[in-house]
């Protein structure tokens, strides 16, 4: 398993905890658009919890250039390089 991989699972555990009414696919092309409880303020707790579990730390302006999770997974990958 690529590390890619093993963070995209962490983060999907993640997802499925918050959203745990989610049950469709999550991929690195997943966005907010495809989760329908996320919105803004799930998304702070999102970003949170994903921080904590991966223990990195975004900045806002790599957060706001997150287009999907890809983004995020390699973005975190860099972090832990």
């Amino acid at each position: 398993m690529s590390n890619q991989e093993a963070i995209l699972e962490k983060v999907s555990e993640v997802i499925r905890d918050l959203f745990d009414e989610y049950d469709g696919p999550i991929t690195m092309e997943t966005t907010a658009n495809d989760v329908p409880q996320w919105d803004s303020l799930s998304h702070v707790r999102l970003m949170v919890m994903i921080e904590m579990e991966l223990d990195v730390h975004f900045s806002t302006s790599e957060m706001q250039s997150f287009k999907n999770l890809g983004d995020l997974v390699n973005a975190a990958a860099k972090h832990k390089g």
